[in-house]
């Protein structure tokens, strides 16, 4: 029975945290990419005091959680907890035909995402990077074999040869975020840590599972009329 009712209370303290028209923006705001508190200001012309209140509530509501800039360390993303997401359902993108995505190397999360979205949306899609390394990391590599992606080792691009107008831009990393301006500003962030970082057979993992959970969000969210092979 108590945990039932420790059941009802968490619920609760969602529903009500959802329940003011600011922190329902946030929450909509934050449903397809993370976003810094400065950046939910601005896009929501809202006070960041105010912004601070409302990211409060959503947080003890376990809406919300926050991590550190890997970039700038001294900026905080904040991003929605998955379990969070199942209730909630982002407005539909538009005129979607060809998604790319882009970190600073375009060695392995990029390179994960564009292969992970063809394979389960069977949508277009590219990648790129900022600073292109020459070659795709070998554990990118491994970790797309071990799920049957399908990946070209030898192939990198910089996002100036890479992006097109109609393109939705993703940035999967804090970097490309934070560098990227003018005509290939990334419409959508996912804070994806660098595997590289670690350069275990984990984190590459944990980068892949972290990056199909988000590809498996957003595949709804793009018209369907937006896939060409």
């Amino acid at each position: 029975m108590n945990a039932e009712l420790n059941s009802l209370v968490r619920r609760a303290r969602v529903h009500a945290a959802l329940g003011d028209p600011a922190r329902l923006a946030i929450v909509d705001a934050l449903t397809l990419g993370d976003a810094s508190p400065g950046e939910i200001a601005r896009s929501l012309d809202m006070p960041t005091n105010l912004v601070a209140h409302h990211v409060r509530v959503l947080t003890e509501a376990g809406l919300v959680v926050r991590a550190r800039s890997e970039g700038d360390r001294r900026r905080t993303y904040l991003r929605l907890r998955p379990e969070a997401l199942a209730a909630l359902a982002p407005a539909p993108l538009t005129g979607v035909e060809r998604v790319v995505f882009v970190c600073t190397h375009n060695s392995a999360r990029s390179q994960l995402a564009a292969a992970l979205w063809r394979h389960r949306t069977h949508g277009a899609a590219a990648s790129a990077g900022t600073k292109p390394a020459a070659r795709v990391h070998p554990r990118a590599v491994a970790v797309a074999r071990r799920h049957r992606l399908e990946l070209d080792p030898t192939r990198t691009a910089h996002v100036a040869d890479v992006v097109g107008d109609d393109d939705l831009v993703i940035a999967v990393c804090d970097n490309a975020h934070e560098e990227l301006t003018g005509p290939v500003r990334p419409r959508l962030h996912w804070s994806v840590p660098d595997p590289v970082r670690l350069d275990t057979d984990e984190a590459f993992e944990a980068a892949y599972a972290d990056l199909a959970d988000r590809v498996d969000r957003l595949a709804p969210a793009v018209s369907p009329g937006a896939h060409h092979d």
